[in-house]
């Protein structure tokens, strides 16, 4: 329906659907916290990006150029071309399958690994975050407003 659908906004709005059912799996495969980051990231921030620079556009049919058949040929032919490399790149792969009662993916587990054994460098990049934060406040400000009168 994304690709089909004559309408951008209508198409945006399949893919939103289209990324739940991907978090759908995600969450059926036992990794609930890559569900929810992608749900956050994708269908959340980029996906509202894309509609609302979509809906400032004003596509319109009359206005815009149609393409020549010499380009639409050579679309198909690049897109058939990399569809040759991506199964040719797939076929190698072996199939990582988990075994039932594993726990890959939880947020628990996440949880543990990042403040056990990885606490120090997330501290850093804590203290990196809130000084390029205080950095962006003190480059932001308004340098007239600060300046006592005379």
């Amino acid at each position: 329906m994304v690709v089909f659908s004559k309408n951008p906004v209508y198409s945006v709005l399949y893919l939103i659907i289209t990324f739940f059912a991907i978090a759908g799996h995600y969450i059926l495969l036992n990794a609930q916290f890559l569900a929810v980051v992608h749900v956050i990231v994708y269908a959340g921030a980029i996906m509202v990006l894309f509609l609302y620079v979509i809906m400032l556009l004003n596509l319109n049919q009359e206005s815009e150029p149609h393409k020549s058949t010499l380009l639409k040929i050579a679309a198909v032919a690049s897109s058939g071309l990399l569809l040759v490399v991506l199964v040719g790149s797939l076929r190698g792969v072996s199939q990582v399958v988990s075994k039932p009662g594993t726990e890959i993916g939880l947020v628990k587990n996440l949880g543990q690994v990042l403040f056990n054994e990885f606490l120090f460098p997330f501290e850093i990049t804590s203290i990196l975050l809130l000084a390029a934060m205080v950095g962006v406040v003190m480059v932001g400000k308004d340098e007239e407003h600060t300046k006592p009168n005379n």
